[in-house]
């Protein structure tokens, strides 16, 4: 064979060989998401695109997954054993997820971080599981607080409640008649009585009791609970449609000043601003019977025990979590970011960056058990609307909690 000949041959060979071997190398990592806006999407996009740019040989299948069914979808994918390699969930569901033997612990993976020292104070032991590993990766996080008008605030010499009597005091005297109040009647509080509102109850509830067998129906615990109901039926400091009122209800009240204080997070920033400037600020929960307490909500990442290219799919679960990577994730959730650096650069307005903050060394999720989802969706707003209306009372509103969480 001639030499000429025979180099082509071998040459052709090699780029064969080649190929082959970056063909094999590949590895494709499958991730679910969720965003509400389909255009947000672009964001993923172009962090897959960074992320497979500095790491050639993986190769990152993003998928997002409507909301309304995205966790039917990520059980079902689990029970058919086609689970993807990583996927956003929450909290909440650790446990289940445990039970069910599907996620990989990356306890070893976050030790060995460089980013690790540049988390949010707490957060990693938020997401710490019973059994004392790390299953989550944080992505972003939500911690209520307290939006109040500033304006208000400052016309009625009054300072941010730090304390529950603080709270009470400001809402009595920011509760006007339309007459005293340039024809519009103003109520202290928007209190949230619809689903979704546990999370307004819980700072001045959960602040002094928890949900073990009997706390939740102690007499502190009760009393706490009435102290709440009086805002309504006593010291009338919250509006009439309070027990039905929910998301959109106490946000459409506040913005066009008819309530003073409302408790959400910093997903309502962006509008607050725009539609107040700097008659709204905002400041952590009060202080209720010397404790604190606030409902904190998460999304993270978790690896999935099914997973064929582990090491690949840590990859990018680090790379989402890093500073200006996950700057960049949130401005498609409007959650804060994960990051002690990233929050510097967060594009909402510093006081609620730092109320969000602030809040995190006394915030806290439901307990991580089953009963907590049919406590939000059913069990809290039902006895909390007839405990609003006078049809119980608050100890058997409390009773009814308490036999939810621990009747096996």
């Amino acid at each position: 064979m001639p030499i000429r000949l025979r180099s082509l041959l071998g040459a052709a060979v090699s780029a064969i060989a080649l190929a082959c071997g970056s063909a094999s190398a590949q590895q494709n990592v499958n991730f679910w998401y969720h965003v509400d806006n389909p255009e947000n999407t672009k964001i993923m996009d172009e962090l897959v695109k960074s992320f497979e740019g500095k790491n050639p040989a993986i190769k990152i299948k993003a998928e997002n997954v409507p909301w309304n069914n995205y966790f039917d979808k990520l059980f079902i994918s689990i029970a058919g054993g086609k689970a993807p390699d990583v996927a956003v969930t929450r909290l909440a569901l650790q446990p289940q997820l445990m039970e069910m033997g599907a996620i990989e612990p990356i306890t070893k993976q976050l030790a060995a971080w460089p980013g690790k020292a540049d988390l949010a104070n707490n957060l990693l032991e938020i997401n710490k599981a019973s059994d004392g590993e790390y299953y989550y990766m944080p992505l972003q996080y939500v911690a209520i607080y307290l939006y109040y008008r500033a304006d208000l605030f400052a016309k009625y010499n009054l300072k941010p409640p730090a304390t529950c009597e603080d709270f009470l005091e400001a809402a009595k005297k920011l509760t006007l008649p339309a007459s005293a109040n340039g024809g519009t009647e103003l109520y202290g509080f928007g209190m949230r009585g619809g689903k979704g509102g546990h999370d307004n109850w819980g700072p001045f509830v959960l602040s002094q009791t928890g949900f073990a067998p009997g706390a939740m129906n102690s007499p502190k615990a009760v009393a706490a609970n009435s102290w709440y109901i009086d805002l309504l039926r006593k010291h009338k400091v919250a509006p009439p449609s309070a027990p039905n009122d929910g998301f959109n209800e106490i946000i459409s009240a506040f913005k066009s000043g008819r309530t003073a204080m409302i408790f959400h997070h910093i997903g309502s920033a962006k509008s607050m601003a725009d539609a107040l400037g700097d008659k709204v600020s905002a400041v952590p929960v009060p202080s209720c019977g010397g404790n604190r307490w606030t409902y904190f909500g998460d999304e993270s990442t978790t690896l999935f025990k099914t997973s064929k290219v582990k090491e690949a799919a840590w990859k990018w679960m680090a790379f989402l979590s890093e500073s200006d990577n996950n700057l960049r994730f949130n401005e498609a959730t409007g959650q804060l970011t994960v990051t002690k650096s990233g929050a510097l650069k967060v594009p909402q307005p510093a006081r609620f960056v730092k109320a969000t903050m602030d809040s995190l060394p006394f915030a806290k999720p439901l307990p991580l058990v089953p009963q907590s989802a049919d406590f939000v969706s059913s069990v809290w707003p039902t006895t909390m609307q007839r405990a609003l209306n006078g049809e119980i009372t608050s100890a058997q509103m409390m009773d009814a909690i308490d036999k939810h969480f621990n009747t096996k």
